[in-house]
């Protein structure tokens, strides 16, 4: 009995025989045998003895454990609170199975348990202390199109925004590359030696990209032209029918013949296809392989028309809708953008954290070279973007050029520490201070933000800054470690640690497959902010441990250097 109630207070709603047994989720209110799984809709997840079922291959019921599956109000300590339960009661139920059971021939309980089924929409896995997971159903992402219709391109770019958003994703795949390519007559359709070569390429490489989904990732995106119809039913057959997975079509369109033109020069004629090739003649090669690809090319499914349009058809959920929204916003015109931390503020000089204090003598020197600089460069429709906060905008108030404020901009908030010195805060708080430096990433100020929260909050001013030409943006440390994670291609482990000095600009230059960065130093000191993660949680660096007396005698000399 105690069983009983453990159960039903781990899971909800639970049907248990003993020996041959089944525990699953239901509607509220609705416990009752449910002798036919395959008809059956109504649980989230479902365990259960392979004798009960006869054919769970059709049972769609049975999915996964996850620290999300539970839904509700319930944060993730809840949760993980609540599959420890879970598991604890699972294993005893095991037990209680026969030993005879345990050795027949049928799948054990506790195997069937911990394995993917094609059918199950989900996968069984415990991910205590990681990043929550954002898919319930591994996603295959495949690209549809002509060569050197920038395809890569946009492959890499969904790639690094979901991973950035917190969605385990694989865009690059790395395959050797196969000796029989001598010209563009291997991509002939009537060239069937070598269609059976490619074919059994595009086999092997879903074969890496399920495997890999099978391992914990959660959205692969699969980049390769898929140009013919029997090609994508392939691909439909591996990861629909036999592995369960969503599949989620984007083709890019480009008609562009300039443009076409210069992404083969720049990209394509350097590939190992032509390493032995001069570019005149690569670039012929490449034009009539794709005239090749030409002659069987059908297509209808999302496509996206080099940023001027694009069309969707029955895309499904949630993960699906922001490809989709994303992929709107982006295009390919040059532009670069500025980023700088506002100039050296009065609270930076006591060494204290968040504020909104005003800039200090050398913040406002900052400000005066920073709009000389800008006014130099001469940029054409240059936008200043700003946080709310006073420094950031006193920083930008001598460019002339249009200027947005954005709270989303503003410095992760500190809760209870705001305003307050790395030291006091050790001292005052010192479990939060050494957890924060075990999981900056993830780890929450009381009262306050995580870095995580801080990229969530930024998702709007990365779909707007996509959508952007030129712009200068001034904010604070933590906001620009995120932006640049994304642009850069950070991990979450890298971010909260990327150094974004002070009076720094950081100029970025999107290019084919990445994003070009470089420095500007401008010559005005200013306190050294970047904490780097300490070899011991919890631990200061001297120049910390200074900084209170430091602070201060630097304070009180600006002071006396104003008032004179």
């Amino acid at each position: 009995m105690m069983l009983w109630h453990a159960l039903i207070k781990a899971s909800g709603s639970v049907l248990f025989s003993r020996g041959k047994y089944l525990l699953y989720e239901c509607l509220p209110g609705c416990l009752q045998r449910r002798d036919d799984p395959s008809t059956y809709r109504g649980p989230r997840w479902v365990v259960g003895d392979t004798d009960l079922f006869p054919s769970l291959q059709s049972c769609r019921a049975c999915v996964t454990v996850r620290l999300t599956a539970f839904g509700g109000q319930c944060d993730k300590r809840d949760n993980e609170k609540r599959v420890i339960r879970l598991f604890a009661c699972v294993n005893q139920l095991a037990e209680m199975t026969s030993t005879d059971h345990r050795k027949s021939d049928k799948v054990p309980f506790i195997r069937f348990f911990q394995r993917r089924n094609s059918q199950f929409q989900r996968k069984v896995s415990i991910r205590i202390g990681e990043r929550a997971n954002y898919v319930n159903s591994p996603h295959v992402i495949a690209m549809v199109g002509l060569p050197a219709r920038g395809k890569t391109y946009i492959s890499k770019k969904l790639s690094r925004y979901l991973n950035w958003i917190g969605i385990n994703t694989k865009g690059e795949y790395r395959r050797q590359v196969t000796t029989a390519y001598k010209n563009h007559d291997f991509f002939r359709p009537d060239n069937k030696e070598a269609m059976v070569i490619r074919t059994q390429c595009a086999i092997d490489a879903m074969k890496d990209v399920c495997e890999w989904l099978e391992n914990g990732g959660e959205v692969a995106v699969f980049d390769a032209t898929n140009s013919t119809a029997d090609r994508r039913k392939l691909i439909h057959e591996i990861v629909c029918n036999q592995m369960g997975f969503k599949l989620f079509f984007v083709e890019s369109v480009c008609d562009d013949p300039q443009i076409i033109e210069q992404n083969i020069i720049e990209v394509k004629v350097n590939s190992p296809d032509y390493q032995n090739m001069n570019k005149e003649m690569a670039l012929r090669d490449f034009l009539q392989r794709i005239e090749h690809y030409e002659e069987s090319f059908k297509c209808k499914h999302v496509f996206v028309s080099l940023g001027e349009k694009v069309v969707v058809h029955k895309h499904e959920g949630h993960i699906q809708s922001r490809i989709v929204y994303y992929l709107m916003n982006i295009h390919i015109v040059p532009r670069t953008i500025y980023l700088t931390r506002h100039g050296e503020s009065e609270q930076n000089l006591q060494g204290r954290i968040g504020g909104d204090s005003d800039l200090s003598l050398r913040g406002h020197q900052y400000a005066g070279a920073l709009t000389q600089y800008i006014q130099q460069q001469d940029i054409p429709g240059l936008r200043v973007w700003t946080s709310w906060l006073k420094r950031t905008i006193q920083t930008v108030s001598g460019i002339p050029a249009p200027q947005e404020r954005w709270k989303a901009l503003n410095e992760i908030d500190a809760g209870i520490c705001e305003e307050m010195t790395y030291e006091e805060i050790a001292e005052k708080y010192p479990e939060d201070f050494a957890a924060r430096d075990q999981v900056k990433f993830t780890y929450r100020y009381p009262r306050g933000e995580s870095y995580e929260d801080l990229v969530a909050r930024l998702e709007p001013v990365i779909m707007e800054l996509e959508r952007q030409g030129n712009v200068l943006v001034v904010s604070h440390q933590a906001v620009l470690r995120c932006l640049l994670a994304y642009f850069l291609d950070k991990s979450a482990d890298e971010l909260p640690y990327l150094q974004v000095p002070l009076h720094t600009i950081i100029k970025l230059t999107p290019v084919a497959y990445g994003c070009k960065m470089e420095q500007i130093n401008l010559p005005i000191e200013a306190v050294d902010t970047h904490r780097s993660k300490p070899k011991i949680p919890g631990t200061l660096d001297d120049k910390f441990k200074r900084e209170k007396w430091n602070a201060l005698q630097s304070y009180h000399n600006h002071n006396n250097h104003d008032t004179s």
